[in-house]
């Protein structure tokens, strides 16, 4: 359904992880608001900085972490009561997603799409803020993903995405990731549940103020440990799924 005052999908939920994102956090919500979307939920993890307060100043929902990370951000926010749309939109609280590119992620899920992911190897899509390292690291990480799920990934971690709400039912159960590795695991459940996985392209910012929480070795070391988890623990996944 549409708002009354734009093209905007009206029920969608735009979640927002975010830790000390108070040079950041407002400009994010305010494109969103002035977009239309209304329904966006903060998940804090227990900032030390304004980025609550701001965020409450803006009318918007904000959940506190009861855990440390961005994994375990996005795990409470797929299971908290308060998720109200039929399409969850999660996107960075640093800026460097353009809120203009979600029309493309909601018109794919339109179209049959499970979940749609941002690529920014897909053109026009770029990344204006990928040092060498993160590159190769990335570039190698997708190679094994594509490899041992037969799948045709063109960027991986990367986490702008949407998801129907079924979608979100169906990964949440077996999501475990507490740090960045959280999208290399939902990317990787998705094809391990059949899911219908769509790439868009999208142009990834520099991050517009302050420091990234991202550390390009502590969480490489985390991403490789996911895909090598995955990959023994694969069967699981797929035998409590085939015998429902």
């Amino acid at each position: 359904m549409k708002s009354a005052n734009s093209n905007v999908d009206s029920n969608v939920t735009v979640i927002i992880p975010a830790l000390n994102e108070e040079e950041n956090i407002r400009e994010v919500i305010q494109e969103l608001s002035q977009m239309g979307y209304s329904d966006i939920l903060v998940v804090d993890g227990n900032s030390t900085d304004r980025t609550v307060e701001i965020a409450r100043e803006l009318a918007v929902n904000v959940v506190i972490q009861n855990e440390i990370g961005k994994g375990a951000a996005l795990r409470q926010a797929f299971d908290h009561d308060g998720l109200n749309g039929s399409v969850i939109v999660v996107m960075d609280a640093d800026g460097s997603m353009n809120p203009r590119e979600i029309p493309l992620f909601t018109e794919a899920l339109d179209k049959g799409a499970d979940l749609v992911k941002g690529s920014r190897f897909l053109t026009p899509g770029r990344s204006e803020d990928m040092n060498l390292i993160r590159r190769i690291g990335n570039g190698f990480f997708l190679l094994l993903v594509n490899l041992i799920w037969s799948a045709n990934y063109t960027d991986l971690c990367y986490g702008f995405a949407a998801f129907t709400r079924d979608a979100i039912d169906r990964l949440s159960p077996y999501l475990k990731s507490t740090s960045f590795e959280i999208e290399t695991e939902v990317f990787i459940k998705a094809r391990k549940l059949g899911l219908r996985v769509i790439e868009v392209p999208s142009v990834e910012f520099r991050r517009k103020q302050g420091k990234s929480n991202l550390s390009i070795f502590r969480d490489g070391f985390r991403i490789l440990r996911t895909i090598f988890r995955e990959f023994i623990d694969g069967r699981r996944i797929r035998n409590r799924t085939t015998s429902k």
